[in-house]
């Protein structure tokens, strides 16, 4: 259990946000299952907006409160756009406690990178690192060419175009079972559905993930390919490009949209053989903590944190639309513009 001794009820904000941890919590045993030792794991991922930077002001410390409580429900959680500065991520482990570990990746270099890293946040005593740990990067374009001065034939290699953010592998063991855990955070491009550098990114970590499957010297054949794929509908090709390469989204998870909107299915957790490696007990979903934290009645409250934003615009102007600044900009960057999408295994 996460500790929030720090928490002063006899303030204002200190009250407010224990009544909201012990809503959040009620929130959490209802919808997601108990955790359990040894006959279940509760995986999720989850994109945290910019976690952290200083967009729409710094993260409050309320925030990771909440952030701790949700992620405390579960066993392991793949967290998306952790950025540069640590701070927040490190602050957040101190809340979650002495059974809680991480690993996390370097920043992804360049503008297309922006500045973010991946993580594996894991319970200690159910989940462990097995010593496997990698970043894929896509293999050059092999090809036979005459050399002109020699006349004879040589190898040359071509570079390819990298994922935007480089994809993080790690193994893990929690009991007797194996698994690799690839997590993602693919690339936005244009904005439709199916937009081809999209497509084609996941079309390659798909398949680089599909080969070391069926590698037999591969550490483990357990592949699980989750994070945030962009994915506007399972009928796109962006998610086509998945399930061609061997992967399979349990059908309880079909459908669940984890967007802060809920009508696009931006997350996924695909498995590699899971018919033969893996069982879910049938239960998945996406937690949805604005019902809880942060909510739309709650926008006066936070009036005095929001700052001079919430009543002018960047040039100057009086804001217009302060409910569409609170709901979709300012409250999104204290938790997510994306919902924590989860699934239990046996």
């Amino acid at each position: 259990m996460p500790s929030y001794q720090p928490l002063n009820i006899a303030t204002p904000a200190g009250k407010r946000t224990i009544e909201r941890i012990i809503a959040l919590r009620s929130k959490l045993k209802t919808e997601i299952p108990k955790k359990q030792l040894d006959e279940t794991l509760l995986l999720a991922t989850w994109n945290i907006r910019e976690f952290d930077s200083a967009a729409y002001g710094k993260r409050m410390t309320e925030a990771l409160y909440y952030i701790a409580e949700i992620i405390s429900a579960f066993d392991l959680v793949a967290v998306q756009e952790v950025r540069d500065d640590l701070t927040s991520l490190n602050d957040l482990m101190k809340i979650l406690g002495d059974s809680w570990d991480y690993m996390f990746t370097d920043v992804t270099e360049g503008s297309q990178g922006n500045k973010e890293r991946t993580a594996f946040i894991f319970d200690k005593r159910k989940v462990k690192p097995a010593g496997l740990v990698g970043e894929i990067v896509f293999p050059p374009i092999e090809k036979k060419v005459i050399n002109p001065v020699t006349n004879k034939k040589e190898t040359v290699y071509e570079p390819v175009l990298q994922s935007a953010r480089t994809p993080f592998l790690v193994g893990f063991k929690a009991g007797w079972a194996d698994f690799v855990l690839t997590t993602v955070h693919i690339i936005w491009g244009n904005d439709k559905a199916d937009d081809p550098q999209r497509v084609k990114e996941i079309d390659t970590i798909a398949a680089i993930l599909k080969d070391k499957s069926t590698n037999a010297y591969e550490w483990s054949r357990n592949f699980i390919l989750l994070g945030d794929f962009n994915i506007f509908s399972n009928t796109d090709d962006t998610f086509k490009a998945l399930i061609k390469n061997g992967f399979d989204v349990p059908p309880e998870m079909m459908g669940a949209n984890s967007n802060a909107n809920k009508d696009r299915e931006y997350d996924q957790i695909a498995f590699q053989d899971r018919e033969k490696k893996f069982e879910t007990t049938g239960k998945a979903g996406v937690f949805d903590y604005y019902d809880t934290v942060y909510t739309l009645a709650d926008e006066t409250v936070y009036i005095p944190d929001m700052g001079t934003a919430y009543h002018t615009t960047e040039d100057g102007k009086p804001r217009q639309n302060k409910t569409a600044y609170y709901k979709t900009y300012w409250r999104t960057h204290q938790m997510s513009d994306h919902l924590p999408k989860w699934v239990e295994l046996k």
